[in-house]
């Protein structure tokens, strides 16, 4: 494990909830989108970004998703999701996500989303601004 949080130093826990899981007896393949929507967020808020994004205005929207899953996870365990930043452009990053169960001591699920910079009042794709890219910049 602390090998693991060195190698994300921005990071977030999560506790599985009984409802998590499916009628197969492990936590739901859709449920990992909410995991990392719940470490996206709280990586934005670790960066003290997410207070510049204000609704209507230029902020983040997720273009693609990618899953891999590499073992089943079930309740009680709390998960571990870490953060990783690539392919960082003038527009749009890749945030990686990377989930170590507790339980089994191992990496469970990694994933990817491509995050666009998007302009609410024009429609369009929108520069990262440079709070943001510097930001990006340290976890890349």
């Amino acid at each position: 494990m602390q090998r693991f949080k060195e190698q994300h130093p921005i990071h977030t826990d999560i506790t599985v909830a009984w409802a998590d899981m499916d009628a197969l007896q492990h936590v739901n393949n859709v449920v990992y989108l909410r995991y990392f929507e719940i470490a996206r967020i709280d990586f934005l808020n670790k960066i003290n970004q997410f207070d510049t994004i204000k609704p209507g205005d230029v902020g983040p929207v997720i273009s693609e998703n990618n899953i891999r899953y590499k073992r089943p996870v079930t309740f009680p365990d709390t998960l571990t999701v870490g953060i990783t930043i690539s392919d960082i452009k003038s527009d749009r990053f890749m945030m990686n996500y990377s989930v170590y169960s507790h339980a089994q001591q191992a990496v469970t699920t990694t994933g990817y989303s491509q995050v666009v910079m998007f302009d609410f009042k024009t429609g369009q794709k929108a520069a990262i601004t440079e709070p943001l890219l510097s930001a990006l910049h340290q976890f890349a």
